[in-house]
C-alpha cells in the first residue's frame, strides 16, 4: 500500500524518528503501524550493540528537586550536536521527571521506569537510532531533605549541583553553595567527609615532599599532618574560601544567614574532564 504523508507524520509523532526513518519502516511494514515501530526499535538496537565500544563523552546533564527528592542525572551521546538537539534534551528532561516523580535510588531502578509504552531503557535506544549515535545514562544521583537547592552551571547542560542545607532559609543563599561546588569542585563537606584512601594519599604525598626537602625522620609525621590543613582547606566545602568573598569561608558565609546553618550533603556532575 503506498504510505501517505499523513501516516509518516502519525509516526513521527509517535516514536521521534525522522521523517525518512518513519516513511521507511512503513513501507517496509505495508502500512502496519505497530509493525513499523518494532522496525524503528530493531534498527536502535542494531545502532547500540554497533556502536556499544564508541566513547559516549557529549550529552545533557540536568538537576531538579520537587518536594523534598533532588536528582541530577546525565544522558550520555558521543557529539555535541546531539547534545544541543531539543528532542534529545526533553527526553533527558522526562526521564528525570519521572526518576523524581518516583523517588528512585539508583540507576537501575530509572531505567526499569516506564516512559510512554516503553521503558527508559528502551527509550534511549530507540533515540540511539533516530541519532545514529550511542547514548547511555550516567551520574545518576539523588538528595533527599527539606532544603534542596540546585544549579545548571551557565544552563549549558553539562555540569550541574545540588546542596541539602540543615534548615530551610530564604533568600539565594542555597543557591549560592550550589554555585560553590560547581565552581570549586570540593571532595566532601567537611574533614570526616574525605575518604580514607584520598587521606592517607594526601598524607603519603605531604610526608614525601618533607623528605625531599631534606626534613628530619622523626619530624616528617608531624609536618606532614600540617600540610593537610592545607588539603582540608581545598577539598571540604565548608572550609573553602567563598568566590564571592575571599574574606570568608563557606562555613563563615552560612553563619551570616543563621548561626546553626550548615551543608549537611551535596552532589555534582560534569561531563568536562577537570
Amino acid at each position: 500500500m503506498a504510505v501517505t504523508m499523513a501516516d509518516v507524520t502519525k509516526l513521527r509523532k509517535m516514536t521521534g524518528a525522522g521523517m525518512m526513518d518513519c516513511k521507511n519502516a512503513l513501507t517496509e511494514a505495508n502500512g502496519d503501524f505497530d509493525q513499523a515501530i518494532k522496525i524503528i526499535r530493531e534498527k536502535g538496537q542494531a545502532v547500540a550493540a554497533k556502536r556499544s565500544d564508541r566513547d559516549a563523552s557529549e550529552g545533557c546533564v540536568l538537576v531538579k528537586a520537587v518536594d523534598g527528592f533532588g536528582a541530577i542525572i546525565a544522558l550520555k551521546c558521543e557529539t555535541d550536536f546531539v547534545a544541543k538537539n531539543a528532542d534529545f534534551i526533553k527526553l533527558a528532561s522526562d526521564i528525570l521527571d519521572a526518576a523524581i516523580a518516583n523517588k528512585c535510588k539508583t540507576l537501575d531502578e530509572v531505567k526499569t521506569l516506564p516512559l510512554g509504552d516503553v521503558t527508559v531503557a528502551q527509550a534511549v535506544i530507540d533515540r540511539s537510532g533516530i541519532t545514529g549515535e550511542k547514548m547511555e545514562l550516567d551520574g545518576y544521583m539523588t538528595l533527599e531533605g527539606a532544603s534542596i537547592a540546585t544549579y545548571n552551571h551557565q544552563h549549558k547542560n553539562f555540569l550541574c549541583t545540588m546542596v541539602l542545607l540543615n534548615k530551610v532559609v530564604e533568600g539565594s543563599v542555597g543557591h549560592d553553595i550550589a554555585m560553590q561546588v560547581a565552581a570549586m569542585s570540593p571532595i566532601a563537606v567537611d574533614e570526616k567527609g574525605v575518604p580514607e584512601a584520598v587521606l592517607a594519599q594526601e598524607k603519603e604525598i605531604a610526608a614525601e615532599k618533607a623528605r625531599q626537602e631534606g626534613k628530619p625522620e622523626n619530624m616528617i609525621e608531624k609536618i606532614a599532618l600540617g600540610r593537610l590543613s592545607k588539603f582540608y582547606k581545598e577539598a571540604c566545602l565548608l572550609k573553602q574560601e567563598y568566590v564571592q568573598d575571599a574574606k570568608l569561608t563557606v562555613a563563615d558565609y552560612l553563619k551570616t544567614f543563621d548561626k546553626e546553618l550548615t551543608v549537611v550533603d551535596f552532589k555534582r556532575f560534569t561531563l568536562r574532564a577537570e
